[in-house]
């Protein structure tokens, strides 16, 4: 049995995502956002924690880069992807919509229906769409953008389902633990790096990307992030397809070991295949 952490409450995307990698015999643990998940890792509460990291509408999820790039170390051995859409859910005596209540992603992604049915609604911030359910629960807001599923757990009523501007939205997910074994190499593994540059000049990040091209290793994402020292400086999130076991990943991190400020390998997994 092992202990995963989450980002919570019960009802998130990334519960449902986590739910596909793990058994009954499993703890599940809910955190109540992405650093507190994580840092349960690092402190020893939890094996194992799941975030997410980037969705295919609105892109990446900074508060995890830039955790797994700065924090104390974790690295990635999976990665779980979910399909996602959104209901609107009110409490079961609710019908004047004034405030709804959201995950900034989840906003970002109903952006069309909020516009065109509450033009007028105030959208209030929230830690995960779970936690807006949970809050209109207790009857904080009036109505909240969450995973159907949270309507269940909180006991609310959906009034409008599937109102993402893209249906065919989806999430990553990282599943990372304290420092230590490396996945095995499949054939189908994915690197991730954080590649901090150093002093920038014109062409480091070209720099950067040569190493990766001269040896045919494609790149699956590339993010920068500020380093948080001075405007200006910045790290770079790098995705490869590949394992760091393979000749050509594992040259490519010694190239850049000698060319840049510091490199955090942040894991070789096995990719999630389409459709799973």
């Amino acid at each position: 049995m092992s202990t995963y952490a989450y980002l919570g409450p019960k009802g998130t995307f990334t519960e449902a995502a986590l739910k596909k990698i793990t058994s009954s015999n499993d703890s599940l643990i809910p955190y109540a956002n992405v650093t507190a998940a994580l840092d349960a890792v690092r402190v020893g509460k939890a094996h194992f924690a799941l975030v997410p990291i980037e969705n295919s509408v609105e892109g990446v999820v900074a508060r995890t880069l830039d955790e797994l790039a700065t924090g104390t170390p974790l690295t990635i051995v999976g990665e779980v992807t979910l399909p996602v859409s959104f209901a609107l859910m009110v409490k079961k005596d609710v019908f004047d919509i004034r405030r709804i209540a959201t995950h900034p992603h989840a906003e970002a992604q109903c952006r069309t229906y909020i516009a065109t049915n509450y033009p007028e609604a105030e959208l209030i911030a929230t830690a995960s769409t779970a936690a807006a359910a949970e809050a209109i629960g207790r009857g904080e807001f009036d109505a909240a953008i969450a995973a159907p599923v949270a309507a269940a757990h909180y006991g609310l009523r959906v009034i409008a389902d599937n109102i993402g501007d893209n249906l065919g939205a989806v999430t990553r997910f990282v599943l990372v633990s304290k420092p230590g074994v490396t996945p095995k190499a499949t054939g189908l593994d994915r690197t991730s790096l954080a590649v901090f540059i150093g002093i920038d000049h014109a062409g480091a990040l070209l720099d950067v990307l040569t190493e990766f091209a001269k040896r045919n290793v494609n790149l699956t994402f590339i993010q920068s992030r500020p380093t948080g020292l001075e405007l200006g400086h910045y790290h770079f999130i790098i995705d490869a397809e590949g394992h760091i076991a393979d000749t050509a990943i594992k040259e490519t991190v010694e190239a850049l070991r000698a060319m840049c400020e510091d490199i955090r390998f942040l894991g070789s997994y096995p990719r999630e295949k389409a459709g799973k």
